[in-house]
């Protein structure tokens, strides 16, 4: 059983690098890795160049946008497995030989998702404490982070490309939403979420290994309203009952009630431009 692991990246060296390290110290070794390179010069060339030798390396460039990148890889893809790390991201040693394990063990599942987790373990993404379940309409906007799915070949050739009007760098008000779009699409497939299988993320960085300027407030609100936006248009494409967008509208709400009570202008602004966000991506305003 081989993996293709499609990586898009932009703007990231020490954390692509650190990708590298991981992968190489996997115990399962049938993988390629297709590195989608968005960067207007060749400062990766070093990192991939150095790991040739040790595993199969694609590098290939496309224009500024995560789904476009991803749909660049996709043409490329040899393996039985289809994964989607992040640029950012690590891989446990053992993370490939489990999975290839789940889905040798399993053949009546032909997608499996895992769990976001820092580096001391605790969970960095929005899966909480949720029991190994079937993934269906309403549990997988928390059950598919992007960089934690694993897709049998046979689902993405059926499934075919990301939306390209969905996430980072689309060029659209649609930040995020492209991996649940895709997910969706596969929903009838036998998708299965266990928490056993975890990603690293984000990867921790010294000042001295990388120096990020100061993110503004209004740029932040902005990220905030444009993934907002982007499970907005998400629940309304795919027709998602109005009881459970109304559901995932409230959310936000407690949140901003509950940051005025403790006084946390901050996260009163977030949650309100979440809540902004979900609402005028579903009414498909700009």
């Amino acid at each position: 059983m081989k993996f293709s692991l499609v990586l898009a990246t932009l703007n990231r060296t020490v954390e692509v690098q650190h990708f590298l390290q991981t992968l190489n110290t996997q115990t399962y070794r049938n993988f390629e890795l297709i590195v989608i390179d968005q960067n207007p010069d060749e400062r990766l060339l070093e990192f991939i160049q150095a790991y040739q030798n040790s595993f199969p390396i694609l590098h290939l460039r496309s224009a500024k946008g995560l789904s476009l990148a991803r749909n660049v890889g996709l043409q490329h893809i040899s393996g039985d497995i289809v994964a989607f790390p992040d640029d950012d991201c690590a891989y446990p040693q053992d993370i490939l030989e489990h999975v290839a394990h789940f889905f040798a063990n399993h053949p009546e599942w032909n997608g499996l998702t895992g769990r976001s987790v820092d580096q001391q373990g605790k969970d960095s993404g929005r899966h909480g404490e949720s029991p190994p379940e079937r993934i269906n309409r309403f549990n997988v906007w928390r059950r598919g982070i992007s960089y934690t799915i694993f897709l049998r070949k046979s689902v993405v050739i059926e499934v075919g490309v990301f939306d390209e009007s969905l996430g980072v760098g689309a060029n659209t008000p649609w930040g995020s939403g492209e991996e649940t779009d895709y997910l969706l699409r596969a929903i009838n497939k036998g998708l299965y979420y266990d928490p056993a299988v975890t990603v690293t993320h984000p990867i921790k960085l010294t000042q001295t290994q990388l120096i990020q300027p100061n993110v503004s407030k209004d740029k932040s609100y902005s990220k905030t309203y444009s993934y907002a936006m982007g499970r907005g248009r998400v629940l309304r494409k795919h027709n998602i009952p109005l009881w459970f967008v109304i559901y995932d509208w409230g959310r936000p709400l407690v949140g901003v009630a509950l940051s005025l009570l403790q006084g946390r202008l901050d996260r009163v602004e977030s949650y309100w431009a979440t809540f902004q966000g979900r609402v005028q991506g579903w009414l498909g305003w700009a």
